[in-house]
């Protein structure tokens, strides 16, 4: 006998969040979606938007305010889900009134007070109703945890952790979620930060952060429920914190000018501030990007009691950011319908309840992509540091080349191209070489913890030196002349690639948008150690680009001999 179809309420259907949300359930075959909220005009408009998608699931359209939720026995929901909010300030009646209507509840909740207070206040319904409370299945904390879970594994102390969000300038901004955020700008907040509690102000701390894939982007203090979850579940010794960021400095740098007003206590909060603030973020979006992204750090002491530091990253292209805070209510709704929560059912923050792949599953189809790195801060060599784990996997002609311990001379051929013009003259003023095949001699001599590499083609010479990022152990900077070039690197097939993250001439930080495409790799094929490197803007053209393959002296000659005679390629 065919399964009934659960039915499951969506509340805020039709805001940022829920939108997404409501797509993703909408692929499900064996769910009735009941699209809920105040207003039912923009709730029939997105079903009509998914009718044209050819859902799986049923859909409905209902009116249902969460602060009066007097039809929701009406709807007969199986689960309900709250992805209205705001969430701050609120007490717990509405999750209540879903226990006594014999539902499963979850939300997106990102309210530390609420958060804070939902075990205590929903555990014993829960339990006698035999039905799931689950807040928080979002970002924070729910991805948070799952990330430090599996950076973290077989540790034996965990000293900090840190984690921090930053969306597109041009993503969607839900009047609720500024509301939000102003809600506690300026206000108290408290935390663990140098080995004990104290309080300090939200959106205070400004610090640029990198994020892999986006570069550095400024973040500050944030007011979520990880303040508490962090350290009560990862026992963090030094810090466990949690930061946001708005990707226009105008923004970020603008809301920590005006939390002064409230630290200075001249309002009560920046809260009615919300529809102004939105309004000016708009005009201004278009000046960013649609691209968001997440990260989140620990440090501390490995199964062998080394020291360790870990980092789990996402970036969001294309405008898919939104679609990020949705997964893990998704995966958490599909984990419910399929009964793999583990009993019993009761009321509890989500964390510890899936794995990090199960949580981003729902995003598999969207340009999100992330990596989860770990290194051993103490290892001799700039980048077996840097590549950390995926050090030893490297073939080993490449592992002689990068090792970074004592000088190393490579030689063989090159082929190099470039755009005529302009571009031609910054090759030529940098020794860079000309189009054909030349003879080729790489030196890399580590000098520290920096190296200086030295390249000749034919009779030119292009030299540069790498150093690592004195507040970032995940990137290395390249100095040619005035100019610096910051990266990170990144397995390849074979060996490793070089991901651009930002430029500076001197000190003074160049706009992302102005920069050359950048593409590097080193790899080693049939033995044989080779590297590609394409360097290309949209104003010049190819600015230069060469690809080789190199030996060390004493087996020069088994290069000559190798069955490796594919052509040089730049692609």
């Amino acid at each position: 006998m065919t399964q009934a179809r659960r039915r499951i309420v969506l509340v805020g259907a039709s805001g940022v969040f829920g939108r997404r949300l409501a797509a993703m359930i909408a692929r499900w075959p064996d769910v009735v979606l009941v699209l809920a909220a105040r207003n039912t005009p923009p709730l029939e408009a997105l079903a009509a938007t998914l009718g044209k998608t050819k859902p799986a699931a049923k859909i409905e359209v209902a009116r249902l305010d969460r602060l009066d939720p007097k039809g929701l026995a009406a709807l007969a929901p199986w689960a309900v889900f709250d992805a209205a909010g705001p969430f701050q300030g609120q007490d717990h009646a509405f999750p209540r009134a879903v226990l006594k209507a014999g539902a499963h509840y979850v939300d997106l909740a990102d309210a530390r007070d609420f958060v804070g207070g939902f075990e205590a206040a929903l555990d014993d319904q829960a339990r006698a109703a035999g039905r799931w409370a689950i807040t928080g299945a979002s970002s924070t904390p729910a991805l948070s945890h799952a990330a430090l879970d599996a950076m973290t594994v077989g540790w034996t102390q965990i000293d900090r952790v840190e984690a921090a969000i930053s969306p597109g300038a041009r993503a969607p901004r839900g009047l609720s979620v500024i509301r939000a955020l102003l809600a506690w700008a300026g206000g108290p907040v408290r935390l663990f930060t140098e080995g004990h509690w104290t309080t300090l102000p939200g959106w205070s701390r400004p610090r640029r952060m990198p994020f892999p894939g986006l570069g550095l982007r400024w973040t500050s203090l944030a007011e979520t429920p990880d303040l508490d979850l962090l350290p009560a579940r990862f026992h963090a010794r030094r810090e466990a914190t949690f930061r946001a960021g708005l990707e226009l400095p105008v923004l970020h740098l603008g809301l920590w000018a005006l939390s002064f007003l409230r630290r200075a206590r001249l309002v009560r909060s920046l809260e009615p501030l919300a529809v102004v603030l939105g309004e000016a973020a708009g005009l201004v979006a278009p000046l960013g990007s649609d691209r968001g992204g997440m990260v989140v750090h620990a440090e501390g002491l490995d199964a062998d009691g080394a020291r360790r530091l870990a980092r789990w990253s996402l970036c969001a292209e294309a405008g898919a950011g939104p679609n990020t805070p949705a997964a893990p209510a998704a995966a958490i709704l599909r984990a419910l319908v399929d009964g793999r929560l583990a009993a019993p059912p009761r009321a509890a923050p989500c964390v510890g309840l899936l794995s990090l792949d199960a949580l981003l599953d729902p995003l598999r189809d969207l340009p999100i992509r992330t990596q989860l790195e770990s290194q051993r801060p103490d290892t001799a060599g700039l980048f077996p540091r840097l590549l950390g784990d995926a050090w030893a996997a490297l073939p080993p002609a490449v592992r002689h080349a990068h090792a970074g311990t004592e000088v190393v001379t490579l030689t063989g051929r090159a082929r190099g191209r470039g755009a005529p013009g302009l571009a031609s003259l910054v090759r030529r003023l940098q020794g860079m070489p000309p189009a054909g095949v030349h003879a080729t001699t790489v030196t890399i001599a580590p000098d520290g913890a920096s190296e200086r590499w030295t390249r000749r083609f034919g009779t030119r010479t292009f030299g540069s030196v790498i150093t690592p990022v004195r507040d970032d152990p995940w990137a290395f900077e390249e100095t040619v002349a005035l100019l610096t070039f910051r990266f990170t690197a990144a397995p390849y097939p074979g060996g490793f690639s070089w991901t651009f993250e930002g430029w500076r001439l001197g000190p003074i930080p160049l706009p992302r948008a102005w920069a050359p495409r950048t593409r590097a790799r080193t790899f080693s094929r049939n033995g044989v150690y080779r590297f590609r490197v394409l360097v290309a803007h949209r104003w010049l053209g190819v600015i230069f680009g060469y690809a080789g393959r190199l030996s060390s002296p004493s087996t020069a000659s088994e290069l000559e001999k190798s069955a490796d005679h594919t052509p040089l390629s730049l692609s």
